[in-house]
This record gives C-alpha cells, sequence and structure tokens, in this order.
C-alpha cells in the first residue's frame, strides 16, 4: 500500500509541475488580451501571444479552442497590447501557418518548444487582425 500511495504522490507531483511550467511558458514574453464575443453577447477575455509580420498583428489559434470559435462565430475583437485597447477584426489566413509558427517560435523560444510539445502546431490556424475603421 505504500508503493501505491508512493507512486500516486509522484503522479500528482508530476502533474502539478507539469501544470505549473505550462502556465509559466504560457505567460513568458509578451502576452496581449483579447475579448471575444459569446453568443449571449458577453465578452470572455483570453490571454494570447503575438507577432508581427507583413504590417500586421497576428494570432495563433487551434480550432478547439474557445476563443477561436467565438472569433469565427463574429470576427470583431477588443485587443488589448500594452495598455492600448483597440476594436479589430480577426481574419483566418491559409497558408500563413508555418510562418506564423516560425516567428512565435523565434519570439517565445523555449517557451513555445513546451506548450508546441503539449498541444502541438499540426492544426494551428494564423490569425491576422485588421483595425476596424472607425
Amino acid at each position: 500500500m505504500k508503493i501505491v500511495l508512493k507512486v500516486l504522490g509522484g503522479l500528482v507531483a508530476l502533474f502539478v509541475a507539469v501544470m505549473a511550467m505550462q502556465l509559466i511558458a504560457s505567460e513568458s514574453g509578451e502576452v496581449v488580451v483579447v475579448g471575444s464575443q459569446n453568443a449571449d453577447g458577453s465578452v470572455s477575455e483570453t490571454r494570447l501571444w503575438v507577432v508581427e509580420h507583413d504590417d500586421a498583428q497576428w494570432l495563433r489559434g487551434s480550432p478547439e479552442a474557445g476563443w477561436y470559435q467565438r472569433i469565427t462565430a463574429r470576427d470583431e475583437i477588443s485587443f488589448t497590447r500594452d495598455g492600448q485597447t483597440e476594436q479589430m477584426r480577426a481574419q483566418t489566413v491559409l497558408g500563413e501557418r508555418d510562418t506564423i509558427n516560425n516567428l512565435m517560435a523565434q519570439k517565445y523560444g523555449w517557451a513555445d518548444q513546451f506548450i508546441g510539445i503539449m498541444f502541438g502546431r499540426d492544426d494551428a490556424i494564423a490569425i491576422r487582425l485588421e483595425p476596424l475603421e472607425s
């Protein structure tokens, strides 16, 4: 029974360590806040990484992510970076996945590698942000 408890304790400790590393990795470097609208009209905020490419700001999403599903239903988002909030339009751009993945890897280094090991990048979707016209 002691061996079982030690093994279970070790597994719990490993799980906690991996979750802590995931949190540390995901909050490493620059993090922006994206506000996307739920079906009931309320807004959910998600903390994400951002890169620049072709004179635009880019996010990377996954089809399973709730925030990505919300922006595909309604592409207008709030985007907060460096304390400044703008209204933006989020546009999926096919064919840019590898470029955005590479830029994210360059910018976020070990953190991007760690998150990539946990969640993969094969289904990553490049999302270009365009300011909404006033």
